[in-house]
């Protein structure tokens, strides 16, 4: 059944200071008009009559445009045991997300025409929007190029090898060179692996009190520093993924001042939680990369967050399966699922302390996604498509990941109590998900 009136609720625009109480109509998969509480600017339309089961009540709840998660690992092709696109865009909807970016290193993975258009098939009426990214380099190898073209083509709207670097500095330069022939951007995961070596957690007191490889922060602080030095020079967008250190923040600030055409992401693990968990439970459920920084890296992250700096929310949703995670840590996979706690953790450790506004949150949630990748959505407007988030700011929420959509139960967050929760996702003026 197709929503037609959203009514009473408080609008989040993404271009404004505070929510703005009012109705949304909706005209099939657009929205037709948004009437604001008070606006005598505007004749009120002739009252209409709809359906019970056509109108959304959103009195007390916000209503934020269809939230856009730029960075997730939906596992398909190669890992449906882990997470498929029809699981992932379920546990999408259920996490307030309306669309999804999904990276490209599937096994095989997406580095060519035929794999874009794979997913592509496999997203269609799934319960969320599903963009591509595709591979900067064939097999993600770093030695040849990948279709960059035919893949953009075929719908992929970036490129990244990400799950690793683009260890060559002359295909990093090419892959901005050809990325920019098409208009798209390429998203850099920053790693020196010379310097991660076998590292796995943060080097630093930590790690040598633990015993542990330690990945320093200049592994990801150079790689920025690189990538950013060749975007000054060729003027194609670079987008920094999960930005995780005090000094990334600091260099993509640099950059942004000097007007270098440069976003970046963060993603809630880097902004809630820091390196001295780990040696609390040893749980690999806290291993991901880049890996827990400091105290003062997550303060840096959330600075960067409210200055601008960051300009995106990523959850880097990653399924393992329960027998990947249950084994010593060092030999562990990184990553950890986010599609279904992202909101919340924002809602609960962003909005409530006063970090970000709830009209911040709809920027770096959903239209600086839609910016920075050049899809749909990202705004509230008459014509624009009705892919809609409705949250309800006060309700309290224990996360239980046995309850979770995705496959997978890899998060570290299972029994915190956060504040925030999605009521209903709207996808193209349809119900995808009502909690």
């Amino acid at each position: 059944m197709k929503i037609k009136l959203i009514k009473n609720g408080m609008i989040v625009f993404p271009e404004r200071s505070e929510p703005l109480q009012g109705d949304i109509y909706l005209d099939g998969e657009k929205i037709k008009r948004i009437e604001l509480k008070g606006d005598k600017s505007k004749k009120p339309a002739a009252k209409a009559t709809f359906k019970k089961d056509e109108v959304i009540d959103a009195t007390g709840m916000l209503v934020l445009p269809g939230l856009i998660d730029m960075h997730v690992h939906l596992r398909e092709p190669g890992r449906e045991d882990t997470e498929t696109i029809a699981t992932g865009t379920q546990a999408a909807a259920a996490g307030g997300f309306t669309a999804v970016a999904c990276m490209p290193n599937t096994s095989p993975p997406l580095d060519n025409q035929e794999s874009v258009l794979f997913v592509k098939q496999r997203a269609s009426g799934c319960k969320a929007r599903v963009y591509p990214i595709g591979a900067v380099s064939r097999g993600r190898a770093g030695k040849e190029m990948a279709d960059i073209g035919e893949m953009v083509q075929t719908g992929a709207v970036a490129v990244t090898d990400d799950g690793s670097p683009v260890h060559d500095a002359g295909m990093m330069r090419r892959a901005l060179e050809y990325a920019g022939m098409f208009g798209i951007a390429v998203i850099s995961h920053a790693e020196d692996m010379s310097l991660s070596g076998k590292g796995v957690m943060n080097e630093g007191y930590e790690s040598t009190r633990l015993g542990m490889h330690g990945i320093p922060p200049f592994s990801e602080e150079v790689c920025i520093a690189r990538d950013i030095i060749l975007c000054k020079y060729i003027g194609t967008p670079l987008h920094i993924a999960h930005v995780s250190t005090k000094g990334s923040v600091e260099l993509i600030r640099q950059a942004k001042a000097e007007g270098v055409n440069v976003t970046a992401e963060a993603t809630p693990h880097h902004f809630t939680l820091t390196d001295a968990e780990i040696g609390k439970e040893f749980s690999t459920n806290l291993k991901m990369n880049p890996p827990l920084r400091t105290q003062e890296d997550v303060d840096a992250i959330i600075e960067g967050l409210k200055d601008g700096t960051i300009d995106a929310i990523a959850s880097d949703h990653a399924p393992h399966a329960p027998e990947e995670k249950e084994v010593e840590f060092d030999q562990a996979p990184n990553g950890i699922i986010g599609l279904e706690t992202s909101l919340g953790l924002v809602a609960t450790c962003l909005v409530k302390p006063g970090h970000l506004t709830w009209n911040e949150v709809a920027r770096k949630m959903s239209a600086a996604p839609a910016k920075i990748l050049r899809t749909p959505g990202g705004d509230l407007r008459a014509g624009a498509i009705a892919d809609i988030t409705i949250v309800n700011p006060k309700a309290a929420w224990t996360v239980k990941v046995d309850k979770f959509y995705s496959k997978s139960r890899n998060s570290p967050y299972d029994g915190w109590k956060l504040q925030g929760k999605v009521k209903y996702t709207i996808l193209g003026g349809e119900i995808s998900f009502e909690g």
